[in-house]
């Protein structure tokens, strides 16, 4: 693989491991890890890094009690002459979570960090340190990037399998050796309760590990907040987390089911029927347990672009917060779309704006795929391949921006359907011809039910070279089709290769994309 090696980072992650193994919690949510010392603050739901770039990144951890957070870092593993940064208070307003920002490191280095939980009352009392490790973006291009995504975590009433080997696709994205994961939203199913056990087809039985705030759809804060922690329950995840770090966006799963402003609910599962209101606490679940730095400031947004050295921009964007109403998707105007003015504007600017030679826009939703909400439209594509409607208008707006500003090297990369593809859109097959061609890729579940292909919408001519998908509905992930996509830029050369890969790592489809060319 093109990547760079590195020597070492083996024994860190066998370290990490190590260290993440003795972190395994209970199925009991919030009971203390077996090696906490008594009266002291432990982290047993591990550490986690996020939105890392040359010389920062944001290191999270949640204590079971109030307590300071100590961030010490370290060139080496054995922490000699760490260097210590004092975090914030951890405290119930946050459900005693926090970050720090570490600042000041040295590019394209393997940054070890561990965290203390102090006691707030007296400094020296500390639980025991948590490791991590996490690896700078390099400001040389010669380095090469290597990520993995995908999206969609316990959909469809399949959760934590201990059986199956619990969320075990953490371990094929792991073996990888990613710079980075990039998340591409429903990073938990809030709507979607966990049952002890669901009977399968053939008979068998899938066990869930069980938790009170995954018993019924998520409406307080607190439930939110469960929906997150009963994910960090699985060892492979907080191992993952331990060793690589993420981007992570959103989708409608954080809240409910295709969600979008200022809807009133009709599920009677709910009481509190304003989604708003249930945004509004999803939101500040999410802000609370995933390392977003652009969520910490006022007035936060999910939407934001993460610069990844001279070889990659991740665009992230934000499909749920700005978007109008559900509907069949025919109006032949439509200012506000899935995106909202103000976030199309900083988009292109953005773009423009970008000297990386790889521009990745991650899209919580696919472009062409039809994605239906009842007999109304859920995504972008609404069935009719004739010139851009609805939602769509946008998206044309902003391919004809690219072509006639001419910028290279965008790359679109979603989840959201719970199967794998790639889509190549070429003006040559399509209604509306002013842009120039570009990929695709779409990947996921992570773990969740599978579902068959989306049918495509011709307006700007996808031409679908790939495709793996089940042909019923919400296959469980012991039946497969669980999926994740890695992304491979070598240094020297600037190519760029997409391999779609099955939940074990077996690589599906390939394919390489050349730098520099205004359309391919």
């Amino acid at each position: 693989m093109s990547h760079r090696p590195l020597p070492g980072r083996r024994s860190v992650l066998r370290g990490s491991l190590a260290a993440s193994a003795a972190l395994s919690l209970p199925t009991a949510l919030g009971a203390a890890p077996a090696f906490a010392r008594s009266g002291r603050p432990t982290a047993g739901w591990g550490v986690q890094a996020g939105d890392v770039t040359c010389d920062s990144g944001l290191v999270w951890v949640r204590s079971d009690r109030p307590a300071r957070m100590i961030v010490e870092t370290s060139a080496t593993e054995s922490f000699r002459d760490p260097y210590r940064r004092n975090g914030p208070l951890l405290g119930p307003g946050t459900d005693f979570t926090g970050t720090t920002r570490l600042r000041g490191l040295p590019s394209g280095e393997q940054i070890h960090y561990r965290v203390l939980l102090a006691d707030p009352d007296d400094p020296r009392r500390t639980g025991e340190p948590v490791t991590g490790t996490f690896r700078t973006a390099s400001a040389k291009r010669r380095d090469g990037v290597r990520f993995v995504w995908s999206g969609d975590l316990a959909g469809q009433g399949w959760g934590i399998n201990p059986e199956f080997g619990g969320y075990r696709i953490y371990d094929a994205m792991g073996a990888l050796d990613p710079d980075f994961f990039l998340c591409s939203g429903d990073t938990v199913y809030a709507d979607g309760p966990i049952t002890e056990s669901v009977a399968l087809p053939d008979g068998r039985t899938w066990r869930n590990i069980t938790t009170e705030e995954k018993s019924k759809v998520a409406e307080t804060l607190a439930e939110f907040r469960g929906n997150f922690r009963y994910n960090l329950l699985d060892e492979k995840l907080r191992a993952f987390n331990a060793r690589v770090p993420s981007i992570v966006q959103w989708d409608d799963h954080e809240v409910t089911n295709n969600w979008y402003p200022g809807e009133i609910l009709t599920d009677s599962r709910y009481t509190e029927k304003r989604v708003d209101v249930l945004a509004a606490r999803a939101r500040r679940a999410f802000s609370e347990y995933v390392p977003v730095s652009t969520l910490r400031r006022p007035g936060g947004r999910v939407h934001r672009v993460q610069h990844h050295g001279p070889l990659l921009d991740v665009f992230v964007l934000d499909m749920r917060t700005y978007r109008n109403a559900n509907s069949p998707g025919d109006q032949p105007t439509d200012p506000q779309g899935i995106l909202g003015r103000e976030q199309l504007d900083w988009l292109k600017r953005e773009l423009s704006r970008s000297r990386a030679v790889w521009k990745v826009i991650a899209s919580d939703m696919p472009i062409g795929l039809v994605v239906p909400d009842g007999t109304n439209i859920e995504a972008v594509a609404q069935g009719d391949p004739g010139k851009p409607l609805g939602r769509e208008l946008q998206i044309a707006e902003l391919l004809r921006f690219v072509k006639h500003r001419r910028i290279t090297g965008t790359v679109w990369l979603t989840a959201d359907v719970h199967h794998t593809s790639a889509q190549h859109y070429l003006p040559s097959k399509a209604a509306f011809t002013d842009f120039e061609p570009f990929w695709e890729f779409v990947s996921g579940p992570l773990n969740a039910g599978a579902f068959p292909a989306n049918a495509l919408d011709g307006t700007f001519g996808p031409d679908r070279v790939f495709v793996k998908a089940p042909t019923t509905a919400n296959v469980s992930p012991a039946d497969g089709f669980q999926f994740f996509g890695e992304v491979d830029i070598d240094g020297p050369s600037g190519e760029l290769t997409v391999r779609l890969r099955e939940q074990d790592g077996t690589v599906l489809f390939t394919q390489t994309l050349q730098p520099g060319l205004v359309g391919q």
